[in-house]
């Protein structure tokens, strides 16, 4: 990790860390994504920009700091891989600012650009489901996986990005994290994240491209309902898309369940379920 600093020509910079802002791609919780030129090789990457504004914005430059350490060692191609963390420092060695370069994949986000039929869907979600059985297999659970969070482009390649709020297996994290439509029981309620916990976020995002609807979760409905939410309260897909097959609405719902242990052992499992499923339709 070095330092670097970075000079901007109005609200656009045009350089950033010593390379070349090529387009702004995002943003996300007090971060701007940037694609960026290697002004030595050429080479495209993505920036992840943080800026300090108050020492709250330290929990994003630690999220940054985060997703480097999980994702810096990647082989899968399925796992987009950071490549060098950088930072721009004050007189006083205090941190301004923070850069997590990181491989470019041109694609864009489900929300943006949602699968249009049954077999894309599947097509789409075998690889992230292997993408996250082998970071499982590194020891770690993603914890975010929702649609902004999986891009896809017209080759049909699918990256998986923003692994800031990762953790490390069984970890206990000391504050809620995750997006609410998504979010498993165990996040809301502070209890150990395991690869079961991606399997709800698969399969609360899976509902989502399937059927166009959001589950309930313990965090998008009221406080006062919580401890009431029960398996049966959850419409299953085929409520909204008839023509699902059943097998595929019951992956789904087995993914979704509020015990843990009621959901596929693993994102092994639930990929075998679902390449079983491309077979047939």
């Amino acid at each position: 990790m070095t330092s670097a600093s970075g000079t901007t020509a109005g609200w656009w910079p045009t350089n950033l860390f010593g390379y070349i802002v090529e387009q702004k791609l995002g943003e996300g919780a007090a971060s701007t994504i940037w694609s960026v030129k290697d002004p030595k090789t050429k080479q495209l990457l993505v920036l992840k920009h943080v800026l300090r504004k108050t020492d709250k914005d330290m929990r994003y430059i630690e999220q940054l700091k985060t997703e480097y350490a999980v994702s810096k060692d990647f082989t899968h191609p399925v796992l987009r891989k950071s490549l060098d963390l950088k930072f721009s420092r004050n007189l006083f060695r205090r941190i301004t600012a923070a850069a997590l370069f990181q491989e470019y994949f041109n694609g864009l986000p489900l929300h943006l650009q949602p699968p249009k039929s049954l077999p894309e869907v599947l097509s789409t979600f075998i690889p992230v489901a292997k993408g996250l059985d082998s970071l499982h297999y590194q020891g770690y659970v993603h914890c975010d996986l929702k649609p902004s969070n999986i891009l896809t482009n017209d080759k049909g390649e699918v990256k998986i990005i923003d692994f800031g709020q990762a953790a490390k297996i069984a970890t206990v994290k000391e504050r809620i994290q995750g997006t609410p439509d998504f979010i498993a029981p165990e996040q809301v309620e502070k209890r150990p994240v395991t690869v079961r916990t991606d399997v709800f976020n698969l399969g609360a995002t899976l509902y989502w491209a399937v059927s166009k609807h959001k589950i309930p979760t313990l965090y998008n409905i009221k406080k006062s309902k919580r401890d009431s939410l029960r398996d049966e309260h959850i419409k299953p897909p085929t409520h909204y898309n008839p023509d699902l097959p059943e097998a595929f609405s019951d992956l789904i719902m087995d993914c979704v369940r509020l015990d843990p242990t009621e959901r596929p052992r693993s994102m092994g499992e639930v990929a075998a379920g679902l390449e079983s499923l491309l077979k047939v339709v």
